[in-house]
């Protein structure tokens, strides 16, 4: 896939979302600049409910919900990926803004309902929700609570399992369509960055994963793991320490050897002198790192590469990937 301006790309989801989207009730209606529906026309007529299999049991849901809250970024991806733009979303507690991978025309009129993990349930109630997403590691505890404001759809947790969370998602936002039509570009679009990759003799590249966590020390990322996941479907080759059925682990300062790779990717979750990213980069051991000495060690957006979680940040980081590799 040649490389393009996210703008672009956009674009072309949006119109792949409208037309999958399209409804028998006339498709979605626009929200107004405060992120809620307009009352002067009337409302179609809506459709059946949808009995949704999720992890906390069957749900059933409104045919077409036109007021989503979603609690944390995986669930953001998929609604903004499907054409919906929610009323409502929880933001990791040290982010201040929305993935700028998206354009800030389809996130103004979202309304932050507090950290995911620990949402403002009040909040969440005033915007009148008729559907809440999220997952039992960040809400199980209090979905006795949400479900008391309005039918609650949880997966089990988020990151490697984000492919099957998407199908989820898109039951419940009765957009199984438009579903379908993004999980065959993202496959057509791996399936081009496997023939670059190979074009240009650079199949098999062991590349690392390395986020700096304020709170959280220094991780790396095993294959199962969403950036982990992107990469096997780009066919990439991964460190012998990174290359292991699980999502992350922590690792001291003097274990950085683990990082190396022929290519590094690395992201700070929060701010960098607290997450260790300054005195990493600063220290011997990185600048001893044969990627870093060959210039291979390039910063990625967090939000991105450890929060896009869905399909519109995989067809992103296919593309960045690509880049980074040189192909």
């Amino acid at each position: 896939m040649p490389r393009i301006a996210r703008r672009t790309f956009l674009a072309g989801l949006g119109g792949a979302a409208l037309t999958a989207c399209t409804s028998p009730s006339g498709g979605p209606q626009p929200p107004t600049p405060d992120g809620f529906e307009g009352s002067g026309a009337p409302s179609p007529t809506p459709l059946p409910r949808v009995t949704v299999n999720a992890v906390n049991g069957p749900v059933l849901v409104p045919g077409e919900p036109q007021r989503v809250v979603v609690l944390d970024t995986d669930v953001l991806d998929s609604a903004l990926t499907l054409g919906i733009t929610p009323v409502g979303a929880a933001l990791p507690a040290a982010d201040t803004r929305f993935p700028d991978y998206w354009p800030v025309s389809r996130t103004t009129g979202i309304r932050l309902v507090g950290p995911a993990g620990a949402p403002d349930l009040d909040a969440v109630r005033a915007l009148r929700p008729d559907l809440i997403l999220s997952n039992q590691a960040r809400d199980g505890d209090r979905y006795e609570q949400l479900r008391g404001i309005a039918p609650t759809v949880l997966t089990q947790t988020t990151g490697a399992p984000w492919k099957a969370d998407f199908q989820l998602h898109a039951q419940a936002l009765s957009r199984e369509a438009a579903a379908a039509a993004f999980v065959a570009a993202y496959q057509k679009h791996a399936g081009q960055v496997v023939q670059a990759l190979s074009a240009a003799k650079l199949s098999g590249r062991r590349v690392s994963l390395v986020r700096f966590v304020e709170g959280g020390g220094i991780r790396l990322f095993g294959r199962q793991s969403f950036p982990g996941t992107v990469l096997a479907d780009a066919e990439a080759g991964r460190p012998d320490a990174q290359n292991v059925d699980q999502s992350d682990f922590e690792i001291p300062l003097d274990q950085l050897a683990k990082a190396d790779g022929d290519l590094l990717l690395y992201a700070t979750y929060g701010d960098p002198a607290k997450a260790g990213t300054d005195a990493a980069l600063a220290s011997p051991a990185w600048q001893a790192l044969g990627a870093v000495k060959a210039f291979r060690a390039f910063p990625v957006d967090d939000q991105l590469w450890f929060q896009g979680i869905g399909y519109t940040g995989a067809n992103f980081m296919l593309d960045e990937l690509q880049r980074f590799l040189g192909a």
